[in-house]
Parts: C-alpha cells; structure tokens; sequence
C-alpha cells in the first residue's frame, strides 16, 4: 500500500483518482511515498528514504527544494497549464482595471453611501475615471507558454495588436497560438512597443528583475504593466519611482509586497491567479495522475528536476535516477548484463545534472542485481518495476 501525504487542502476530485485498494491518502501519514502539496513552505522539511515523488498542484515550485530532491532521488512535478484558463481570465482582467480605473471608481461611488442626492454626484464625479480603451493598443506578453499562449489568443479576439517573446517557445504552444500574435526574436521589442506589458514566466535567479529600471526607461510613456507571476519577476521599487515620474500609468500585481501596498496607482490583488474551483480540480488530477504513472510504471511527465520519461516494458522495468556523466550508463548495463539478465529495450534521457534511464528486461532482477546497480557511481536511486 502506497502512502500519499497532503501538505495542503488538495481538491478530492483529485485525491479521489487513487485507487483505495492500492493507496492511503492522507494529511498526517509517516514515512509518505509520495506528497501532494499546494503552497506550503518544504525547504525545511527532511525527506524519508522512501519519499518517490513530490506533486506541487500548480505551477510554480519555489516552495519545494527542487535540487535536493534530484540529489536524494525524489522525482518533482508541477501541473502546467491546469491553472491557466483561470490565469487567462485574471489577466484580461487585470488588463481591464489597468485601462479604467475600476477599482477607484468602484472605491469612489461606495464611500457616497448615506449623502444626499448620490446618483447625481456620481454623474457629476465620474469623468475624473476615464480611462482608454484596450482595442487597438498592443499588448506584449513576456512568456508565450500555456497561460502567455491563451493570453494573446484572447487578447487578439479583443481587438488588440500582440507581440510575445519566448526563447524557450516549443512546437506545441506555437500551434496553439493565433497567427495574428507576432513573435519578437528580441524581448526588447516588448518594452519599446507595448502599451501593455504582461509577464508570465518562472522565477529563477536568472529572471529575477526581468523589469527593472533599466527596461522601464526603454518603455512606452504610460505604460501599463501586469504581473501574475511572480512577484520577483518585477523589480516593485522601480515600478513605484516610474509611477511617480508618470512614465507607468498603472501596475496591477497578484503579489502583495509592502513597497507597493497603499501606492497610487498600483492594483495589489491578493495571489488570485490560479484561485478557481475548475483551477484547483484540474490541478490536482494532473498532480494524481503524475504520481501514479511514475510510481507504478517509472514513467515521468512534467517533472522539474528529472527528465520526461515513457516507455512501456514487455518484462521486469528498472529505474536508475542517476548523475548525468560520462560512464554511467555504461556501468548500468554492464552490471545488469554480468548476472544474466538481457535488455529488451532501453530509455535514457538526462536534464542538467541529472539524468533517467529505464531498462525493459528478462530474467529475475534479484535484490543482489538491485544492489550491484546502486553501486554504480553516480547512481542516485533504483526501483524494480515487475
């Protein structure tokens, strides 16, 4: 019986997919096979020998020590794109209250409440939040991935001009994005160009400060910028100093940060992107789904720190987490070969440092052949799948 910790309130919907015969789920569980987590801080956490696979449901994974875990052989997975309709509509929201002053005039028209003749102020009041409309202006998207893809198809539906940049485009999202969306090969045409700038990528400390105040100065004056990221991925004290020289109009953010709490001008929300009943359901199946493919058939789909790995496997499946080095998969085979047991086929495929190989074989994988694998060096773990 596979054990499955949840670190978070994780959608049933989800939870509900593990098979009751093969899996106990759980809040409060020792020594878990896997965990489902939402937000909860684990770089402090110690991992037992056992812990396969942590399932984040959702996108990003700062909250998880994601290289460790590669280290001590922990498979890491995010669920992209479950929450990205629900970002999508943020966004064009977001868009929105950026343009029209919503949300001041909303303040606004509320603290009339118990004045004498409030309908007639409010019409007396109301030119002071005008605001431009956003058909026709341009919208650059920083990140054109399952949330920055939709983005530009709902935007150009809206009447706007879209550019996005994305050097790690693949083949797959740029099928899915209307032709009309340019692409710059610069991410400096983003800043020139746009009326409105929207960031949707991860946080590293490469992309840390992505806009600072070096690009706002390349920017549009008045522009528009929106951040449903990451907090990180904008430099706030910036963005405030470039609102109060009017050369940003407005910056609506889903990250609370004291800098911008209270500015004029700046819309905090409080982390809504992914805040949806369908979000939350489509997150935890993908979650569920990652982890029982990988814990009963070694297959690996949108892991952060190992590989995508299928293959399916006539025989007995041996899975090596190992270090991405020169040698290794030599040894692997060689120690597999020298007990007897042929190799019907084979997987490998590495990231950075790290690297995955599954072996389909015939004959008995013993203990002893188990152990002769993880004494390869660079063999970070080893799982025998019959």
């Amino acid at each position: 019986m596979y054990k499955i910790q949840t670190l978070n309130k994780i959608s049933p919907i989800g939870t509900d997919i593990f098979d009751k015969g093969k899996y106990t789920v759980s809040e409060d569980c020792a020594n878990p096979d896997a965990i489902m987590v939402r937000s909860a801080k684990m770089h402090d956490m110690t991992f037992g020998d056992n812990l396969l696979a942590i399932a984040r449901a959702g996108a990003g994974v700062n909250n998880i020590p994601v290289e460790r875990c590669a280290q001590e052989g922990i498979c890491v997975f995010n669920t992209p794109g479950a929450n990205s309709n629900a970002v999508k509509e943020l966004a064009i929201c977001a868009l929105l209250l950026s343009s029209r002053k919503i949300t001041e005039a909303a303040a606004w028209t509320a603290s009339l409440k118990g004045t004498p003749d409030a309908p007639k102020t409010v019409e007396g009041g109301k030119s002071k939040f005008a605001g431009p409309e956003i058909a026709g202006k341009t919208l650059g998207i920083i990140g054109l991935g399952a949330i920055g893809g939709k983005i530009a198809n709902a935007a150009i539906s809206l009447g706007m001009k879209v550019i996005g940049f994305d050097p790690y485009l693949s083949v797959n999202s740029a099928l899915h994005i209307e032709p009309d969306v340019k692409v710059a090969s610069d991410i400096n045409d983003i800043y020139k160009n746009s009326d409105y700038i929207t960031i949707h990528m991860p946080y590293t400390p490469q992309t840390k400060n992505t806009i600072d105040a070096e690009q706002i100065a390349m920017m549009k004056d008045g522009v528009r910028l929106i951040n449903l990221a990451r907090g990180e991925l904008i430099n706030s004290e910036a963005v405030v100093k470039a609102i109060s020289e009017g050369k940003v109009a407005k910056y609506v953010t889903d990250f609370a940060d004291d800098i911008l709490l209270g500015t004029e001008n700046v819309i905090v929300l409080p982390h809504l992107g992914a805040s949806t009943p369908e979000s939350e359901d489509n997150c935890a199946v993908m979650a569920a789904e990652e982890l029982i493919d990988y814990i009963e058939n070694g297959n690996i789909r949108n892991s952060v720190n190992l590989p995508n790995a299928s293959m399916q496997a006539v025989g007995t499946k041996i899975c090596v987490i190992h270090k991405n080095v020169p040698t290794t998969i030599a040894a692997i085979t060689t120690a597999v070969g020298n007990e007897g047991i042929n190799i019907e086929n084979m997987f490998n495929a590495s990231k950075k440092e790290f690297a995955y190989t599954m072996l389909d074989v015939s004959g008995e994988v013993t203990p002893s052949v188990e152990g002769k694998i993880n004494a390869v060096d660079g063999v970070i773990r080893v799982r025998v799948l019959n």
